[in-house]
């Protein structure tokens, strides 16, 4: 069992040696390496399978009672600053590598059928498995330092994934959001990984809490200083996982392919911020003015991100302010000290949100073979419906997920959510009422969701909604572009040609069925959704028994069954609620959507502000292109009139005088030593009299 551990670096290695191999070979021998399209994939899927399988290895020792096992490497040392790198496996790594491979693993068999016909399809996989190989290197990382080097990897593969087609508009400048935003999060990750260092003399998670603790008890340090060092690392968690101010990327990185979003965007880059969170926890708990600002961050976030995906008609886009809003309960969950709940979610959230995503992208795979190639065409709801008759497995297993995110029981979302709730409820009631009413909104967007694709009648062959979604796509092109900047008649000539181009890719009148190497990952996730809350259900919660803060010792794990004290009432009035509001949430849907009986319609003229409000996104895009992006550029408008008028001014005006002063001299340079004699003698004549008058 040892030689497990100390061979475990072997986890983040593998899927890096199979993005270097494909990697060198796509740069040396481009052509043979993009021919060897399968067996490039059988490669990539058999390091990331191998790595999954030393992750359950490892998993399973640690549920046995292996003690924490951490190796370190002397990195860097100058006189006595020494920085150390290595690995670390403890509970909390073992789950997360559980997480990332099971999911990795899955979407890299669905990106066979996903990507087949894509000419990238091998620089997908190379980049894939760089992602995998980074992400899993920030899991095992021993510390801070460690982190942010692999934390910085996973930003880089994202904006390589997310600007993947980058020959399109749309997906070059999403790729480029997304770096962005996520540099101002990772900015303030470093100064306070810096003014943390500066304290504590450590990069050590538990280490730094500790001697956090006694600076401030001891008076040496300001309660206010620690929170604003805490506050800057929690600006990392802020950025990676989409947590508002800084959320405004997520749903742009929809651009980039499906398994993309399933991978990176549900179950382990924005992740990752709840797992800092978690690694940092130590240093959180001590200070209770950080915990209040992530609890009403998450808080805030969660409520924000339900309530934009309620209007929301590009499937992936919805789920993308569905997974927004579901960090935020997990951030909300860390805020409040119910360290176990949020990774409860976590968990549980990776599993049926990568389902979902990955249903998405099977929906879209069916309706390109009636819509062609047009993203405005295949993501879009109002172009969906009854395909549940067309695609049975895609729609059983979204159903699941729906279900499963939508809180009800016994689907894995219901003991996490609930979980959550009733963490949240005895720390603070105002946080529990925001979460409350999100799970709500919650499952009313999720059967919206499910129904306007599913159910019904097929709407794909309808022209007139196509020639709908054709003029919304060019009042958005004409207001990107802006106003005279393109001529509206170029606008529709080329709507028209992309329009025909999808003609010509028309297969079929229907939707079919994606091919089994993208159904099989659905029933697999499928699986997990369905059964592994059990593990956190408040009879016996195995989970927390397993995953609890650092410091805290719980001796063994619950007995199967049901305690004798179990406190029935507080389950069922909790549980009872909670279900409840997703019932409602739920009827609410249906009747909308599936029976008629209330028409969504006529509610958004009722209530027109506040539809605007959401279908704009709270207009926090807007803001922030007013202020940030026009702002710089009108900064640089003007510093560019300072360069030009005063920088260069003062260089040509010297170059001017220079000039005008060599032409002026020159007519003394005569070679006549009288003349210069002279020149001499007023020149001394000059002085005397000077400092005769002074």
């Amino acid at each position: 069992m040892e030689l497990l551990y100390q061979y475990s670096w072997l986890i983040p290695v593998l899927p890096l040696a199979g993005a270097m191999i494909l990697g060198l070979g796509l740069i040396s021998y481009n052509k043979s390496t993009n021919a060897l399209r399968k067996p490039s994939a059988v490669l990539i899927v058999s390091l990331i399978g191998t790595a999954m399988v030393l992750s359950f290895a490892l998993l399973w020792s640690q549920i046995q009672g292996h003690p924490t096992y951490t190796r370190y490497i002397d990195w860097a040392s100058a006189g006595d600053f020494h920085l150390s790198m290595g690995f670390t496996i403890d509970h909390l790594t073992a789950l997360m590598l559980v997480i990332v491979t099971t999911v990795a693993f899955l979407v890299m068999i669905y990106t066979d059928g996903y990507m087949a016909h894509d000419p990238s399809y091998v620089r997908f996989y190379a980049y894939l498995s760089l992602f995998s190989s980074s992400m899993l290197g920030l899991v095992v990382s021993p510390n801070l330092v460690q982190v942010y080097v692999f934390w910085e990897l996973v930003g880089m593969c994202s904006y390589l994934l997310i600007g993947f087609w980058y020959d399109r508009k749309a997906a070059a400048d999403a790729c480029q959001k997304a770096f962005v935003t996520n540099r101002v999060g990772d900015f303030g990750l470093l100064l306070g990984m810096l003014a943390l260092y500066w304290a504590t003399g450590s990069f050590e998670f538990e280490t730094i809490g500790e001697r956090l603790q006694d600076l401030v008890q001891s008076g040496v340090l300001s309660a206010g200083l620690a929170a604003l060092f805490a506050v800057l690392v929690f600006l990392g968690p802020v950025a990676k996982s989409a947590q508002f101010p800084l959320h405004v990327w997520l749903p742009d990185a929809m651009e980039g392919p499906t398994p993309i979003s399933a991978l990176i965007h549900a179950a382990t880059m924005v992740a990752a911020g709840v797992f800092l969170i978690a690694r940092m926890y130590p240093v959180f708990e001590g200070i209770p003015t950080a915990m209040n600002v992530i609890a009403w961050t998450g808080a805030v976030t969660a409520f924000l991100g339900a309530s934009i995906a309620i209007t929301q008609n590009d499937i992936k886009k919805g789920l993308a302010y569905s997974t927004m809003s579901q960090l935020g309960y997990m951030v909300m969950a860390m805020g409040v000290g119910a360290y176990g709940a949020g990774l409860f979610h976590l968990m549980t959230h990776a599993y049926f949100k990568a389902m979902l995503f990955l249903g998405s992208g099977s929906v879209i795979h069916g309706m390109e073979a009636v819509v062609g190639h047009n993203p405005t065409y295949a993501q879009d709801m109002r172009l969906m419906g009854g395909l549940r008759k067309y695609m049975p497995y895609t729609a059983i297993t979204f159903l699941i997920g729906t279900l499963a995110i939508s809180g009800i029981p016994p689907f894995a979302g219901f003991w996490s959510k609930d979980e959550i709730l009733g963490s949240t409820f005895a720390a603070n009631p105002a946080l529990w009422a925001i979460g409350y009413l999100t799970a709500g909104i919650t499952a009313f967007y999720m059967f919206r969701m499910y129904i306007r694709t599913f159910e019904g009648e097929f709407r794909g062959n309808n022209e007139g909604i196509k020639q709908e979604l054709k003029n919304e796509q060019l009042q958005k092109m004409g207001l990107a572009f802006g106003p005279g900047a393109m001529n509206p008649m170029e606008l529709t000539s080329q709507a028209d040609a992309d329009d025909h181009e999808d003609h010509d890719h028309h297969h079929s009148s229907s939707p079919h069925e994606s091919p089994f190497t993208m159904v099989f990952p659905l029933v697999a996730l499928a699986v997990p959704s369905i059964l592994v809350g059990l593990v956190g259900t408040p009879f016996g919660n195995y989970f927390e028994a397993f995953i609890h803060p650092p410091g805290e010792l719980i001796e063994e794990m619950p007995a199967f069954g049901v305690p004798a004290d179990f406190e029935w009432g507080e389950f069922l009035s909790m549980g009872g609620s909670s279900v409840g509001i997703g019932l409602i949430g739920i009827s609410l849907a249906i009747l909308m959507y599936a029976q008629k009986k209330i028409d969504p319609a006529a509610i958004a003229q009722k209530i027109q502000p506040l539809y605007q409000l959401s279908l704009n996104k709270w207009y926090i895009d807007d803001i922030y292109n007013v202020v940030f992006v026009q702002g710089s550029r009108r900064l640089a408008r003007q510093v560019l009139e300072v360069d030009v008028r005063i920088v260069d001014g003062l260089v040509n005006l010297a170059g001017f005088v220079t000039l005008v002063t060599g032409e002026a001299l020159k007519y003394l340079e005569n070679g006549k030593v009288q003349f210069y004699a002279l020149i001499v003698f007023g020149a001394v004549l000059g002085l005397v009299l000077v400092s005769g008058i002074t």
